[in-house]
């Protein structure tokens, strides 16, 4: 593939090299708009038919226009594009807005660390993934709303160390209709947990298991976050994990090779029906005064890429894109 620089021809309206010119050519690292544009449509059509048959047209138009600016890092000189406006559906399963929803939550929440760590030097973390067994998706909402009942009886419980919590919802997609629910939650501790009160991975799952009121053993994963002191990115990989998607597209698209699947649609309708008006995420303790932003759907899903300093130029004009679904790129208008 020709990769076109960010050469003043193109900016200056000169003849290019060819008659199409692609976002990912220009800027190959904004090739996820390609991918996530293509699963929006996709998503998009099983819908059709169906008692959310709105969010068909909604999501074919989500972010089907893309305006982009150049913006030069401060330290590096780097040019790279910035999204200026666009578009967006904010559909609840639309994985364009899901990932922008994901950028924006994980841009404030390394926003806040820094003032965090500065408040609490000592504070240590844990990483906690709590399951229960795979439901029948018609069950979903029932489980999820039994989960939360146990979480808040575990928060409540005096062998419990957290003095600040994160908590988000994964539901990933089993067959048979099944579905897996589970929580990823990052935990703030005072430094002596690793003392006398530390608890190792069965202490975890019976405190699980106790806060379930079940007679079986749950599957429970808790670890160690490296403190940020001690390695730069050290609470990069947590925050990466608890500010994902709540449902990953490809578990709406399994057989995305069939146009407008049954077994697909099926799935994502009782989904949709079964996570309406659920909240995702949750922050209690410290972390609450901290992140209490995340818990609300973010107004901007615009500025989600800004996670380093740059300056606009002005001089440059912008960029405008627009989708072409034979293509399955953003072409330069």
């Amino acid at each position: 593939m020709l990769v076109i620089d960010f050469s003043p021809d193109l900016l200056l309206g000169k003849p290019l090299e060819r008659e199409r010119v692609y976002l990912c050519q220009i800027s190959p690292q904004d090739y996820k708009w390609d991918f996530k544009k293509a699963e929006t449509d996709k998503v998009a059509n099983l819908y059709k038919g169906t008692t959310y048959s709105d969010y068909t047209l909604r999501m074919l138009e989500c972010g089907s226009v893309l305006e982009f600016v150049y913006a030069t890092d401060s330290q590096t000189g780097e040019r790279t594009l910035r999204l200026k406006s666009s578009n967006f559906c904010r559909c609840p399963r639309c994985p364009t807005c899901q990932w922008r929803r994901s950028l924006m939550w994980k841009g404030k929440a390394f926003n806040s660390f820094p003032k965090l760590i500065q408040d609490y030097p000592t504070a240590r973390f844990l990483f906690l993934t709590l399951t229960v067994p795979n439901c029948p998706l018609g069950e979903l909402r029932q489980t999820l709303a039994w989960m939360n009942k146990s979480w808040e009886r575990l928060s409540k419980r005096k062998a419990f160390p957290a003095i600040g919590w994160v908590k988000a919802v994964e539901v990933t997609r089993r067959p048979n209709d099944y579905a897996h629910p589970h929580f990823h939650c990052l935990l703030m501790v005072k430094p002596g947990y690793f003392g006398r009160n530390y608890l190792n991975q069965e202490d975890w799952t019976e405190l699980w298991r106790k806060s379930l009121r079940v007679d079986y053993t749950p599957i429970v994963d808790i670890r160690i976050v490296k403190s940020p002191s001690q390695e730069k990115n050290g609470m990069l990989e947590p925050i990466l994990e608890v500010f994902k998607y709540a449902v990953k597209p490809q578990d709406l698209l399994k057989n995305s090779d069939v146009l407008n699947s049954e077994l697909d649609r099926r799935w994502l309708v009782e989904l949709t029906t079964q996570l309406y008006k659920t909240k995702s995420i949750a922050t209690g303790g410290l972390l609450k005064e901290y992140l209490k932003d995340l818990e609300s759907e973010p107004e901007d899903l615009i500025h989600a890429d800004e996670l380093s300093d740059g300056e606009i130029d002005k001089e440059l004009p912008s960029l405008v894109f627009t989708w072409s679904k034979s293509e399955k790129h953003f072409t330069l208008e």
